[in-house]
């Protein structure tokens, strides 16, 4: 029941990062959006972390963890931000993303001893398939034809950082608490975005209100509540089932569009988010062996 339920709430919140990406970019520029909401976040958890009592991890753990917060918040969150500003088209940015959980599956396999039931393979395709229907009409209205190299790049990029950020968690960091774990991996990333900024040299910030209330909701909802979960339901779940997760976000944010900003939600998109659902359902429904569930120190 805590796993279907972390499971939800993380669907829930990583969806609104559509929303508040949209809503912020026009007020600031994008790397400095990005290095203040990190390092807000290092600071908010490492708060926590020090009332738990959680130590610092030493030596190589501590490197891990700088990697993978590196890899997942910094290159992830940097490169896709810029090659949406740079010309790919979010519709299709979202769709490239819809592959990362295939990633994970496939190096799960192939370099962390996973077994794959068959299931959880056609229940992978199904949804990426769903996924590619709800953002069809975007894909359709931006054209594929218009990407430069680029944007392309990056936007590949931003998915192995995701993918390979994700694998390191059920490394040696995972006996390590959520909180200091958070605070860390949020320093790993506020050091890629802050170099971005300082590389960018936008420093643009209006200071208007929506600026403000999407900065909190990053800081509090998508990054220290989201990463949060998204860490936890790692090391409970195993990277592959967690990935599952993200292909749900498409499809949500769709709909969250809709409800917010009048976007159009048509036949088709309304098939791919059953499809979604369906494929992520039946991917999950094979529970992890015993023992790779790791216990949360105290």
């Amino acid at each position: 029941m805590v796993a279907a339920l972390a499971s939800l709430l993380f669907v829930l919140i990583w969806s609104t990062g559509f929303v508040v990406a949209r809503a912020m970019v026009p007020h600031a520029a994008p790397d400095l959006i990005l290095a203040v909401r990190l390092t807000l976040t290092t600071l908010l958890l490492a708060g926590a972390a020090l009332h738990a009592r959680q130590a610092l991890p030493r030596g190589r753990r501590l490197a891990a963890h700088l990697m993978a917060g590196a890899m997942l918040h910094g290159v992830y969150l940097t490169l896709s931000w810029w090659a949406v500003n740079n010309g790919m088209p979010a519709g299709i940015m979202s769709l490239l993303g819809s592959l990362q959980p295939l990633m994970v599956a496939v190096a799960s396999v192939a370099f962390l001893g996973d077994r794959l039931p068959p299931r959880s393979w056609g229940g992978l395709a199904i949804a990426i398939v769903g996924v590619g229907c709800v953002l069809l009409p975007a894909i359709e209205r931006s054209g594929a034809g218009s990407i430069t190299i680029w944007p392309a790049v990056a936007g590949i990029m931003a998915m192995l950082g995701i993918a390979g950020g994700t694998l390191i968690q059920r490394g040696a960091i995972a006996g390590d608490g959520i909180a200091i774990s958070g605070a860390v991996q949020n320093a790993g990333g506020a050091l890629i975005a802050i170099v971005a900024a300082l590389s960018v040299r936008d420093y643009r910030w209006d200071g208007a209100p929506i600026l403000w209330l999407g900065l909190g909701w990053s800081v509090l909802g998508l990054s220290a509540g989201g990463l949060s979960l998204l860490v936890w339901l790692v090391r409970h779940q195993g990277p592959t089932r967690m990935s599952m997760l993200l292909l749900l976000v498409p499809p949500l944010a769709a709909m969250e569009a809709w409800l917010l900003f009048g976007e159009r939600l048509g036949p088709v998109q309304l098939l791919g988010f059953a499809l979604a659902l369906g494929g992520v359902m039946l991917g999950r429904s094979t529970r992890p062996a015993r023992g790779q569930d790791i216990a949360e120190p105290a």
